[in-house]
């Protein structure tokens, strides 16, 4: 398969799952205005950790799991956290590619979307941006919280919202996770660690 052929698999299974997803499509429906653009590939050290994580399976969403997989090896793999107190060893196993929007291989005007991962065992701490965003669980379990709402364990299918500016979190335990994320709106400022007292002692 060429570079070409592997992102538009990623499209194509990306696209496929999120249609058939209601939340996902009552959050904002697939971009139409989807281009594909050169993107330079970077790896960190959170790519080896996901590719080998063999904990990874998905029933409703196996065509994309692989389609994301497969793109590892071609993906700019972000650092967003880096510069801050985050952890190095939360930098080498929190893994996030972006599949549509800047550094990715496909940009659209109106939607972000991006594949996270997270290891079995791993503390993603409370965070906040401007976008509105949606978590849709490929595979695996996590826990998610967000700011004046209940704790949910979520899995295969299952989405968590994220209003503008609202703090939230995640935690994996025995099980790891892959997420499809998608932003609206607001796409200028990055996520920011959140400092209130409160939440970050949750």
């Amino acid at each position: 398969m060429t570079k070409d052929d592997i992102f538009q698999n990623l499209l194509q299974a990306t696209q496929n799952a999120y249609r058939a997803n209601l939340q996902m499509q009552a959050f904002a429906g697939f971009p139409s205005d989807v281009a594909q653009q050169r993107v330079m590939p970077h790896h960190c050290n959170c790519r080896d950790v996901f590719q080998g994580d063999s904990k990874l399976n998905s029933n409703r969403y196996a065509d994309l799991q692989d389609a994301i997989l497969a793109a590892g090896d071609v993906a700019h793999w972000r650092e967003t956290y880096k510069g801050t107190e985050i952890s190095d060893d939360f930098m080498d196993r929190f893994g996030c590619y972006c599949i549509i929007g800047e550094e990715a291989p496909f940009f659209s005007h109106s939607l972000r979307l991006w594949m996270v991962y997270m290891p079995a065992g791993l503390y993603y701490p409370w965070h906040h941006h401007p976008a509105e965003e949606m978590y849709m669980v490929v595979s695996g379990s996590a826990v998610f919280k967000r700011k004046g709402c209940p704790d949910e364990i979520l899995s295969e299918g299952q989405t968590s919202f994220h209003t503008s500016n609202q703090s939230h979190a995640m935690e994996t335990r025995d099980d790891p996770i892959l997420c499809l994320v998608a932003w609206r709106d607001s796409f200028h400022a990055p996520p920011e660690l959140t400092r209130e007292p409160s939440l970050a002692s949750a």
